[in-house]
């Protein structure tokens, strides 16, 4: 069962809703943050809250949806990319009129903000601004994918590479956490992450985990044909270094190596590596991005979720698969660890381990066809509802404890 994100609930909720004004760095695009920020909108919607979604995005104005309000405002042209679908706009600031006059008409009681993005800092200034509480949340290992991307710049030293990837690491992580330490109160996908946060910010953290939609997510979707016996192994996320997609390549390569050749790969997605992995993998079908139903039944019709990431937070893709009977292979690293159950609902392996894990499930139906069902299972008490109801138990704590200090 996946650990809940904390003992707090919304049993007792405050009389008043909370208003919350949320500024994520991603909605529309396809990444951890924007999949959260558009499931947390949704359970405000569903619940009838209070809230204010200040975002970038293709369209410029504001709606209201009863309580839900939304300020979507473009990018410039002077923007440049971070990722093949997210871009940071030095420009953004143009809209900082437009943005505090909202949302001091909001009159929000807590302004969450996410990663450092021009909407993060925007959204710090005007808490700062307006006096309003701040809470931040971490989805993206920052520091992590610095040294990971600066791969090419540490080679240039030899055997001096490594500590100075570390040392890239560890600035990176250092700058971060100036960011973070803007807020009163801190959320984070895993308990690791938490308690390091709290070590380099000093303020507090707490669980904020994702949910899984186990109806999008379904074995029902699964429509592959009888006379296709082929073990498909299934990648779904952004084709990029720091997913360690390169280890795909490998695990094709040991596979054939120890005789196993009725497999190929099923890659869902786009980044800067997909030229690289279709020059390489022999046995591979490129989707690139799906949506909807096309993308419950890509993972739906895998047979082995293969996502070699050292970097995820946590790992919403993972938990899609879980949640389409699809069992998950990953690293010991980050948060897809804390999701998969090893030799229940898939395996946690090294890299070089990968291989061996997946000749040994695809060998074995009834073990195969038990992972499957126990995947399911896992998902299904994983719940989006349950997550957000922590976040605002959490947001009314801390404004309950700021209330109690100012009256002592």
């Amino acid at each position: 069962m996946p650990a809940a994100p904390d003992d707090l609930s919304l049993s007792n909720p405050p009389r008043v809703p909370l208003r919350v004004a949320y500024f994520p760095d991603a909605f529309h695009e396809i990444n951890g943050v924007a999949h959260t920020s558009r499931h947390f909108e949704a359970f405000a919607r569903r619940r009838s809250l209070p809230f204010l979604c200040v975002r970038a995005g293709p369209t410029d104005g504001a709606s209201k949806d009863g309580p839900v309000r939304t300020l979507e405002l473009p990018r410039s042209a002077f923007s440049f990319p971070v990722e093949k679908d997210l871009r940071f706009d030095l420009a953004y600031w143009r809209h900082l009129p437009r943005i505090l006059a909202d949302t001091r008409h909001f009159r929000p009681d807590i302004l969450h903000i996410t990663g450092p993005s021009e909407l993060g800092f925007i959204g710090a200034w005007v808490a700062h601004h307006l006096r309003v509480p701040l809470v931040a949340s971490w989805h993206t290992n920052v520091h992590e994918y610095a040294a990971t991307r600066s791969g090419w710049f540490t080679r240039l030293f030899g055997g001096g590479g490594p500590r100075v990837g570390r040392q890239i690491e560890s600035a990176a992580l250092w700058g971060t956490a100036l960011y973070y330490k803007q807020a009163r109160m801190l959320f984070a996908p895993n308990a690791e992450l938490c308690a390091t946060l709290e070590r380099a910010t000093g303020r507090p953290c707490h669980l904020m985990t994702r949910g899984v939609d186990t109806e999008a997510f379904s074995p029902a979707y699964r429509d592959r044909r009888p006379d296709d016996t082929d073990f498909v192994l299934g990648f779904v996320g952004r084709l990029s270094i720091e997913k360690n997609v390169a280890l795909l390549v490998a695990i094709e390569q040991q596979l054939r190596r120890q005789g196993t050749g009725n497999f190929r790969f099923l890659i869902v997605g786009h980044g800067g590596e997909e030229a690289w992995l279709r020059e390489r993998l022999e046995r591979a079908k490129f989707t690139g991005v799906l949506r909807g139903a096309d993308l419950s039944r890509a993972y739906a019709n895998m047979d082995a979720f293969v996502f070699p990431s050292h970097t995820d937070t946590f790992g919403n893709v993972v938990l899609e698969a879980l949640a389409s009977g699809v069992p998950a292979i990953v690293t010991p690293d980050g948060g897809p660890a804390r999701i998969v159950r090893d030799g229940d609902t898939g395996y946690i392996r090294a890299d070089q381990d990968f291989a061996a894990a997946i000749a040994m499930l695809a060998s074995d139906a009834a073990v195969h066809a038990a992972m499957r069902k126990r995947a399911r299972q896992y998902a299904l008490s994983a719940s989006w509802d349950g997550v957000f109801e922590s976040i605002y138990a959490r947001y009314d704590a801390m404004l309950a404890a700021n209330r109690n200090g100012a009256a002592d």
